[in-house]
Formats: C-alpha cells, sequence, structure tokens
C-alpha cells in the first residue's frame, strides 16, 4: 500500500473515532428528565353532620277524638298534633285553633267545645303550669300572654290571632310604646270590641 494513502486512512480513522467520541460523550451528558413524583392529594374531610332536633312531646285534650301525649317531628304544627289525635270531634270549636302553629316541646293544645264560658282555658297553652284541682287531681292552668312582651310566635296561641295579626300588635307597641290597658289592644286594626272579649281573660299587659 503507498505511504501516502496509509496515512490518509489512518487520519479518517482517527477523524471517525474521534466524532464517534464525541458524540457519544454529547449522549451521555444530556440532560436526563426530572423524575415525576406522583402525590396522592390529600384526604377529604368527612363531611360535617348537623344534629336532626329531636321529636317533641305535646299534649292534646279537650275535643279531639283521641286525647294524650304525642311525639312528633320537631317541625310539627298544630294540623300534625289533631290529625294524630284521631281529628277534632263533633262538638269542637274549630274556629278558634289555629292549625297552622308551630308547636314545640311541653305545648298543650286544647280544643275547646261549642258554646264553652269565656273564662275556659284558651284553645292552645304553651307550657302550661299544672295545678291541683280541687279534686285532687292534677290540670293544666293556663298562662297569661304579656301582650307587651310576647313575641309574633306567643301570640299566636291566642285565639284569632294568626302571624299577620301578631305582627300587628307588635308594630303598634313598638311605635306607640306599650299597652297601658288591655282595653287598648282594640286599637290595633283587626281587634274589635268582639275579639277583645274573647283575649281578656286571656292576655294581661303586666300590671
Amino acid at each position: 500500500m503507498p505511504k501516502g494513502k496509509g496515512i490518509v486512512q489512518m487520519a479518517l480513522g482517527l477523524m471517525a473515532g474521534v466524532v464517534l467520541g464525541v458524540g457519544g460523550l454529547a449522549l451521555t451528558n444530556q440532560t436526563r428528565p426530572a423524575a415525576i413524583i406522583i402525590e396522592p392529594p390529600p384526604p377529604t374531610p368527612p363531611p360535617t353532620m348537623t344534629p336532626m332536633p329531636g321529636p317533641i312531646v305535646v299534649y292534646a285534650n279537650g275535643q279531639v277524638a283521641q286525647p294524650g301525649l304525642y311525639e312528633l317531628p320537631a317541625d310539627a304544627r298544630v294540623v300534625d298534633l289533631i290529625e294524630m289525635a284521631g281529628g277534632f270531634t263533633a262538638q269542637a270549636q274549630q274556629d278558634v285553633v289555629n292549625l297552622a302553629l308551630p308547636l314545640s316541646d311541653g305545648m298543650q293544645i286544647r280544643v275547646p267545645a261549642a258554646g264553652e264560658s269565656g273564662n275556659m282555658p284558651p284553645p292552645v297553652v304553651s307550657g302550661a303550669n299544672l295545678a291541683e284541682s280541687p279534686g285532687g287531681g292534677m290540670v293544666a292552668a293556663a298562662a297569661l300572654v304579656n301582650i307587651n312582651l310576647a313575641d309574633e310566635r306567643e301570640l299566636q296561641v291566642l285565639p284569632g290571632v294568626g302571624p299577620a295579626m301578631a305582627q300587628r300588635i307588635i308594630e303598634y307597641r313598638e311605635t306607640n310604646g306599650p299597652f297601658a290597658s288591655i282595653e287598648e289592644i282594640t286599637n290595633v286594626s283587626g281587634i274589635g270590641p268582639t275579639r277583645l272579649e274573647q283575649l281578656r281573660d286571656l292576655i294581661t299587659v303586666g300590671e
């Protein structure tokens, strides 16, 4: 082989080796991709459970088919109690009972008979106290409703007083000050002498 040609081949071989070496080094030094770390999401806290109000116990008596104690849901109303008690009797004075009134634990719902005296206890008694009767038994003693202090719900225990009437009573005393006498309630729109006589024995002004 001619000497010059051999030198050229050696040179080409060295250049090829250098190129391969540099290429391999470049591949070796390439930036490696960062490791992917998958972290699980934080645990979801359990939902906060809102405790449901427990049942209430209400006493139904008077002109209902089955007087007695009844357990009802906390959001029950008078209509639900009357239904559980078997409905009104034929003698019931239904128009004085506010069927939409919300119930509360320990409440007494008394349905009067038609023609009962105005001195009888009110048809709806909230938080009635027990008093001893002349015969030695225990009867419910109705508490008077203070029309200067009662809120809307308390006023609605009175016969013929619904949400709108109760609101007018509250607005009147806020505008004009406390009722000076029971008779002053007739200044409230919708309460006349006839309604006053129905309420006279059931209300007080805190005298």
